[in-house]
């Protein structure tokens, strides 16, 4: 007679353990961004498909990146499509939260059925996630404000551009900034305003706020979201001084050109590849991170060193 051997799902994944093989030889890794508008974003597309690739073929497996990133912000789109996701049966998924609150429960679900969840770029510090990469976002606002008193000698008035109100990650860098400013006693904060994450929106925010307070003598911006266009600020430059986050393409111009003195460039093309490499490490060797919190450092680009910046991106967006 023969007998009949059965397994459970957990003792197949105990034999494949025991056995040094994986459980599944293919993976689909769900991404979630803010906006597909906003280039840091596509940036972070190309690191998780560069990842995808380059472990795929070290590791003898399939991975498989599914997009599903909205093209302009919208928190319940993003809910939206993690849910897709786990209906979809994806092996992981990678967030950046445009709203923590809207997308915890959304990745406490994709959790309880099993699928785990790492953030980039914005958290969701409340919720199951496994961890997250990206900037300190409290020290972001200090080195945008001490980069920004130090270009304007330490006295004036600033204005604190400050993108999506209820993002987390900006709220931090706001707090960060207004921090960093009670350690020079002549800089004035006039305030922080906020606005849709978009090139149009930054820009009219700026002009409008330059308008109404002709004594601005410095911008901290959080993000650089009015350089993402060409001709953003309408001042002569230098005249008032420019600090701000981020050193895409679009942004390096003001830079060489004098209107910006410092970017502080986020790690964006890395938001995709070390997101893949934490979702693979736990899905296929059951690894966890070494903490719930991996930092990216921020990497300072002026006029003396932008033309060499400049040729990451050559690397990090695909060639139209």
């Amino acid at each position: 007679m023969i007998r009949k051997i059965s397994l459970t799902l957990s003792g197949l994944l105990t034999l494949a353990a025991a056995t040094g093989f994986a459980a599944e030889k293919e993976y689909v890794f769900g991404f979630v961004a803010k906006s597909n508008n906003n280039p840091v974003f596509q940036a972070a597309k190309t690191g998780a498909e560069d990842e995808a690739a380059k472990l795929s073929k070290e590791k003898g497996v399939k991975i498989t990146i599914d997009w599903r990133t909205p093209n302009e912000e919208d928190p319940q789109k993003q809910a939206d499509a993690v849910e897709q996701l786990i209906n979809n049966g994806a092996s992981g998924i990678a967030v950046s939260c445009s709203d923590a609150n809207k997308l915890t429960d959304a990745i406490d679900k994709a959790v309880a059925n099993g699928v785990p969840v790492v953030t980039f770029d914005s958290d969701a510090p409340k919720s199951k996630r496994l961890a997250c990469f990206g900037t300190d976002d409290l020290e972001c606002g200090q080195k945008v404000m001490s980069e920004l008193a130090k270009e304007m000698g330490g006295k004036g008035t600033v204005a604190i551009l400050a993108g999506n109100q209820n993002a987390p990650n900006l709220q931090k860098r706001v707090q960060g900034a207004r921090e960093e400013a009670k350690k020079y006693p002549g800089i004035k904060i006039l305030d922080a305003f906020y606005h849709k994450e978009t090139p149009q929106d930054a820009v009219a925010k700026v002009e409008q706020v330059n308008q109404a307070h002709p004594d601005i003598g410095g911008w901290a911006m959080i993000g650089g979201w009015p350089l993402f266009t060409d001709n953003a600020l309408k001042f002569p430059p230098g005249a008032i001084k420019v600090v701000a986050v981020d050193a895409l393409p679009a942004e390096l111009g003001y830079v060489r050109d004098g209107h910006v003195q410092v970017l502080l460039a986020q790690q964006v093309y890395e938001w995709g590849t070390k997101s893949v490499d934490l979702l693979y490490n736990k899905v296929a060797e059951n690894q966890n991170p070494p903490g719930s919190f991996v930092k990216a450092d921020l990497i300072p680009v002026t006029k003396a060193d932008v033309d060499e910046f400049a040729k990451k991106w050559d690397v990090w967006l695909p060639k139209k």
